[in-house]
């Protein structure tokens, strides 16, 4: 199973992007909120995390290898939750995650079936379903800062959940929590323990 491909991005367009890897060229389906991403890094040499999936009919035995890929393990992460709820597949999910993770996260830890439904694809129905199996886990990919942690960091987003449950169980709103959790990830320092979070973010304070 290929999980990452690196190569010169020669091409993007609304569903694809296309890398030069040695003498082959590979095109790797990307969602919305991916491509965006990788627009100012046309000509560029980039590394996306990817997924391997087979599209097609296999009764039929027309079967195509596929690559889909991301600009981090959170965000192929969070793909795969999606997919696997119930009436999601692959190509509803690609068409369907338009906006940021932590948007789209926020909203199904948050029950917010109105936002899902107007994502492509998703309706009421299908928006309710991913709010009852996802909404409990939606806590780090709710806490991802706007800028990207390092691909060594990746690990933090555990803390940076955890730390939010813990001050959702110390009596803060959900807002009021994920604020502060941001606020100290936005400083880049890294966090050992959930108790040198906490230390963090009441310290900040006084």
């Amino acid at each position: 199973m290929i999980t990452r491909i690196t190569g010169k991005l020669m091409s993007l367009n609304e569903t694809e992007a296309t890398l030069a890897v040695g003498a082959f060229e590979y095109a790797v389906l990307v969602p919305d909120f991916v491509r965006r991403q990788l627009q100012p890094l046309v000509g560029q040499q980039v590394s996306l995390k990817t997924i391997e999936y087979l599209e097609g009919n296999p009764q039929k035995g027309r079967l195509t290898p596929r690559l889909i890929g991301f600009m981090s393990d959170a965000e192929r992460e969070f793909f795969d939750l999606i997919c696997s709820v119930d009436g999601v597949g692959v190509k509803t999910a690609l068409r369907a995650i338009v906006r940021p993770v932590r948007e789209v996260a926020r909203a199904i830890e948050e029950q917010d079936v109105d936002q899902l439904s107007a994502l492509p694809g998703i309706g009421p129905a299908t928006a309710e379903r991913i709010v009852a199996k996802l909404r409990r886990k939606m806590a780090k990919f709710a806490l991802m800062v706007a800028t990207e942690l390092p691909p060594d960091r990746a690990v933090d987003y555990d803390v940076l959940a955890e730390g939010y449950q813990a001050l959702v169980s110390l009596g803060h709103s959900p807002a009021d929590a994920r604020h502060k959790i941001d606020a100290v990830a936005q400083t880049g320092k890294r966090f050992k323990s959930v108790e040198d979070l906490l230390m963090e973010v009441y310290r900040r304070e006084n």
